[in-house]
């Protein structure tokens, strides 16, 4: 087993592995930007190295620090996270010259994955079903429009490399497809460095259902089941859940056997998630590999109780799976809310700047993976999640209460979050009905506003707050104690 491991990431995520790094004895190094200097994975590593400036370029992507900030500590392995480096194939080619284990699939597989062409080529030559679109290139309208009456409209231009909803637009007549490819792929140039784009069909009142697969360097496959992640800002999720209100056990297992075909087919090795769009009529399409540990990663853990970051490190080690399918089993229900700083209110823009006050939630069945603390700027550079809230319960209903009563609880001054509209979302009649489709923010929510009154009510908390009495006079309880303020008596608030 490794005695060194270097976590090529920051925020949450990097706080999350240490800490599986922890329980299995093996050190931790941090690196991190100016940005980042009193950040808390920077804090909580047994070693911190500053890798450079802020802008991600060049610190958290400029593989040649990377590298040797590996070599200054002696670490022998690097898990990238996600984002970043996490699917970059010349990052995982480097370090297999370099002789460091990369804590995630070979180069070739991330190559062939992280290009959506290839991977659909692979998936069909494996038998797992794909969307029906485009299987090569084409650089031309001329080109984009004979294959799109092939497939039909209403169709989705897609970046062939990347993700995360650059370089995606809906296309519903064919007078707009020339100037929607060619703005797809302006934004796939400059998210990517390649602005090739290719045409699916449009599957309208879908959903977004991923399975969560293991596979060692021996062969052995297996799922973890499915997680549902329908509702999306942008093309990103927000809320994941699992299992899925829409599948059955017969589709269930269905689903996972697809996987394990589609993992088989690119030679995977290692924890990765494979992603499929379902449709009304219960059919289901190969959508991409995510060759890298998922955002939503705990809620699979919650239901089986797997910790998949310690997996991901024994399988690289080059230890087999201990598990077999047939022992793998999920209970009760599990959900995740993304905690950003960012403003739903418009358009949900990122909100940088200080954190003055944090009170995380606690309870039976919450677990909060946060990367943050109460005085840390949050950087305008990178992306901003806060935290990631997941809450595990019996039954879907119960935990629905669970997360409202613990994102209730959830306190943040300093920057916008989207807290309210969480809530407002699972307390909405479409998700506690389980019709969690890919428009749902659009069809529901597409004009959603705070509540005023609870604003005004924060802003009256703050007041008091500042003028309560502070401190422990001698001899008796403390004010505080006495009274410990809004924060800790009021129902939910939001600044």
């Amino acid at each position: 087993m490794f005695k060194k491991i270097l976590i090529a990431n920051r925020g949450e995520i990097a706080v999350r592995i240490m800490r599986t790094c922890k329980e299995m004895g093996i050190a931790t190094v941090a690196v991190y930007s100016d940005a980042d200097q009193q950040a808390l994975h920077a804090l909580e590593a047994d070693e911190a190295v500053a890798i450079g400036p802020s802008e991600p370029s060049q610190s958290y992507l400029d593989i040649e620090r990377i590298v040797a900030a590996v070599k200054q500590t002696g670490a022998e392995a690097v898990h990238p996270g996600y984002g970043f480096l996490a699917e970059n194939a010349d990052f995982a080619a480097r370090c297999e010259r370099e002789g460091i284990v990369f804590i995630g699939p070979p180069a070739r597989v991330i190559r062939n994955l992280g290009d959506k062409i290839i991977a659909r080529q692979i998936m069909q030559k494996g038998g797992v079903p794909i969307i029906p679109g485009m299987l090569e290139t084409a650089q031309n309208p001329a080109a984009w429009l004979v294959h799109a009456e092939q497939i039909g409209f209403p169709l989705l231009i897609k970046a062939a490399a990347g993700g995360g909803g650059k370089g995606m637009r809906i296309v519903h007549h064919p007078g707009e497809l020339a100037e929607a490819c060619q703005a797809a792929a302006r934004e796939a140039a400059a998210a990517f460095g390649d602005g090739t784009v290719y045409l699916e069909k449009f599957l309208p009142k879908s959903r977004h259902v991923e399975i969560q697969i293991l596979a060692d360097g021996q062969g052995h496959t297996i799922h973890l089941f499915e997680r549902e992640c329908s509702i999306q800002r942008r093309h990103q999720k927000i809320i994941e859940e699992t299992p899925s209100p829409a599948l059955t056990p017969a589709l269930r297992a269905a689903m996972g056997r697809a996987a394990v075909a589609a993992a088989r087919a690119a030679g995977y090795v290692n924890a990765g998630t494979v992603e499929f769009i379902l449709d009304p009529e219960g059919r289901f399409y190969f959508l991409e590999v995510n060759t890298r540990l998922q955002v939503e990663h705990p809620i699979t853990e919650m239901i089986t109780g797997l910790d998949l970051v310690r997996h991901q490190i024994e399988i690289a080690a080059g230890r087999p799976l201990t598990l077999t399918q047939e022992e793998v089993h999920g209970r009760g229900h599990a959900i995740e809310c993304r905690i950003y700083a960012e403003d739903p209110a418009q358009n949900f823009m990122p909100s940088p700047g200080r954190i003055a006050f944090l009170r995380e939630p606690t309870g039976p069945g919450v677990r909060n993976d946060c990367g943050v603390y109460a005085g840390f700027e949050v950087p305008v550079e990178y992306d901003p999640i806060l935290s990631k809230l997941v809450v595990h319960a019996e039954t879907r209903e119960l935990a629905t209460r669970r997360m409202i009563r613990a994102l209730a609880s959830y306190a943040v001054l300093g920057v916008q979050t989207p807290i309210d509209f969480l809530l407002d979302v699972l307390a909405s009649a479409p998700f506690q009905a389980g019709e969690t489709y890919t428009d749902f923010i659009a069809t529901h929510f597409a004009d959603w506003s705070p509540d005023r009154k609870v604003l005004e009510l924060a802003a009256i908390a703050c007041v008091a707050d500042a003028m309560a009495p502070k401190g422990r006079p001698a001899g008796r309880a403390s004010e505080a104690a006495a009274h410990p303020g809004p924060w800790r008596t009021l129902n939910h608030w939001r600044l």
